[in-house]
């Protein structure tokens, strides 16, 4: 397991925080690891001073959580880095199996088993965060696949494969009401007059920020309120 402290600055002393965290670990039959553990602060500036080093403890620019690279700039850059390069080398795999003599439609099993699995892999919680310039990347590598005969034709592109993964992901929320996220859903909304018939119930979120525009839920309330 592994725990993450989300913090707000400088509402402690990083003496402090380490020790809030050890009490933690001691108190759920944990050990404070130093040697594993990691600290990241997330800001929209580099110009903004940060907070001075916890003793002890690394600070570093990106952690890969889950599978997923998240960065201290809430982007998704250096997840998409990393999917390009592993996808590069999935597709030299791929080369050698056609130079083998596999059948195309063995091929195209592949891929979608490996490159499409692999990019569609949590993709709710940060392909919000991608810039236009992220799906680009990515939509070329589709591209280069479908060149190269490695996928079908009619492969769908990033924006389809983000928003089909988005749409999955939250009719099992809704539908789900012990689903883990359900608690983060808002509250009902009740009108006294009858609208169209929406996909959910909910109170829309307001987007304050940009970060707050790209959170997974509130991009679907708003989604599929229209």
């Amino acid at each position: 397991m592994t725990p993450i402290w989300l913090c707000r600055p400088p509402a402690q002393t990083s003496t402090v925080k380490r020790s809030t965290m050890q009490t933690w670990a001691a108190e759920n039959n944990h050990r404070l690891n130093r040697d594993k553990t990691k600290k990241i602060v997330f800001t929209s500036s580099r110009k903004r001073m940060l907070p001075p080093p916890c003793p002890g403890i690394e600070r570093v620019s990106s952690l890969r959580i889950l599978g997923v690279i998240v960065n201290d700039r809430m982007t998704a850059a250096y997840h998409v880095t990393m999917l390009l390069s592993s996808c590069s080398s999935l597709l030299y795999a791929m080369r050698v199996l056609r130079a083998h003599g596999i059948p195309a439609t063995s091929l195209h099993d592949i891929f979608r088993a490996t490159v499409v699995s692999r990019i569609q892999y949590a993709a709710p919680p940060w392909s919000g965060m991608c810039s236009s310039a992220d799906r680009g990347r990515l939509d070329s590598v589709m591209r280069r696949s479908k060149r190269l005969g490695y996928s079908n034709n009619d492969l769908p592109s990033i924006v389809e494969l983000f928003n089909s993964a988005d749409d999955d992901f939250f009719n099992r929320i809704k539908i789900n009401s012990s689903h883990v996220l359900q608690p983060y859903l808002p509250e009902k909304l009740n009108l006294p007059y009858q609208l169209r018939t929406l996909s959910h119930n909910k109170t829309l979120i307001n987007k304050t920020k940009l970060l707050t525009s790209s959170d997974f839920i509130v991009r679907m309330l708003y989604k599929c309120s229209y």
